[in-house]
């Protein structure tokens, strides 16, 4: 179990008649976030548009990409990148790494600050939601990348993410000016939905490691009750204010682009064949569950297109192998497996594992009919017994 080092921030949005006017932000301190190189996997394999055709080639390729560039460790030793591949690569192969660890880091921090629990609350992409959110998500604009369904309400999570050049990974000062546009563009995002609860991770990968600013709204009841025992050091940073610029309404400005709601011909019918606009004004959580159809059909495509690989709890699994050998010689090899059916899981001790400092644990990670499990080329890969028998302890 890999960690990345946390520095968070709480944040407070000025309103006025027309929306945001200022955001002013406090550092509540840094400490050691728990990151699980298995559920970065998981969560970038959950997140895309499960309504098209899932390619598995395409799946593989981008889990042995991700894992081409990003190390993990067997104990508690900090999450690396190979900055002299990451630093050889286009722009847009660093984006794809960047934002890919910015997905995982942030679930990471949701477990660790909200609670969140993997198997029992949900979670979904909006890649996923828009068509059954019409009338409770606006269709253009600004959309942070995933939704968990808290107890307290839903939380919408940006992830995003920068290769840091510089021996001091976290920036110093006020905030960068990118994270200060897509706070005042979330901002408004929520103002516009009714205030609703967000938060925003944005991780620096360098020769020092994995790093991550998480910027959290000091007005949501859903991030009220905060799990701050992991930060170790007390924040120092001064507090900083900036104002959201008003937009000219003689300038034209284009919505950023989007995804279009419409299925494409290969794509899987939405179950039921219901009415989009049936959604239109239900709370989010119901339509949340209505989301949850279109991702069982894709995990019973992925299913079906695979060998089995061994049992859980009586039920079958599927899946396949994954080196990560796109660049380079391998250092981590990746199960993907796809269970034949939910089964319930103790959430407590998937903590515990995914907490634990053991180097000689397995790295893996359940989410719903998802099995991930990461593990070093140059180790025995593990035994299904050992991997059924670490799951259910």
């Amino acid at each position: 179990m890999s960690s990345v080092r946390a520095r968070v921030w709480r944040f407070t949005v000025e309103k006025g008649m027309a929306g945001a006017e200022a955001v002013q932000a406090v550092e509540i301190g840094q400490g050691p976030l728990p990151v699980s190189l298995a559920a970065v996997v998981n969560i970038n394999a959950l997140a895309c548009d499960l309504r098209k055709t899932v390619d598995q080639r395409v799946r593989d390729h981008e889990i042995s990409l991700l894992l081409s560039y990003i190390e993990g460790s067997p104990g508690t030793d900090p999450l690396g990148v190979d900055c002299p591949a990451l630093d050889s690569s286009s722009g847009h192969i660093r984006r794809f790494v960047s934002e890919c660890t910015g997905l995982g880091v942030m679930t990471a921090a949701s477990e660790a600050l909200f609670d969140w629990k993997p198997g029992a609350n949900g979670l979904s992409s909006f890649d996923v939601l828009p068509g059954k959110l019409v009338g409770t998500y606006a269709k253009k604009g600004v959309r942070p990348d995933l939704l968990f369904d808290l107890a307290a309400g839903p939380l919408a999570g940006e992830a995003r993410g920068r290769r840091r050049d510089h021996q001091q990974m976290f920036p110093a000062g006020k905030g960068t000016q990118p994270q200060k546009a897509r706070l005042e563009k979330l901002a408004q995002w929520s103002v516009d939905h009714d205030d609703h609860a967000y938060f925003m991770s944005w991780v620096w990968l360098g020769t020092g490691g994995v790093y991550v600013d998480i910027f959290l709204p000091d007005d949501s009841p859903v991030t009220a009750g905060l799990r701050t025992g992991w930060i170790d050091v007390p924040g120092s940073a001064p507090p900083w204010r900036f104002r959201v610029p008003r937009p000219d309404p003689r300038r034209r400005t284009d919505p950023e682009p989007e995804e279009p709601l419409s299925s494409p011909p290969d794509s899987v019918p939405e179950s039921g064949g219901e009415d989009p606009a049936d959604a239109a004004g239900a709370p989010v959580g119901t339509v949340i569950d209505r989301a949850g159809p279109v991702v069982e059909a894709a995990m019973n495509r992925s299913f079906g297109r695979e060998d089995t690989v061994g049992t859980f709890s009586g039920v079958e699994v599927r899946g396949r192998w994954i080196r990560g050998d796109a660049v380079g010689q391998a250092r981590h090899e990746v199960l993907l497996g796809v269970l034949g059916e939910r089964v319930p899981v103790d959430n407590r001790a998937q903590r515990r594992r995914l907490a634990s400092q053991a180097a000689d644990r397995l790295d893996a990670f359940l989410e719903g009919r998802l099995l991930t499990i990461v593990h070093p080329v140059d180790s025995p890969r593990p035994s299904w017994d050992r991997i059924q028998s670490e799951l259910l302890e």
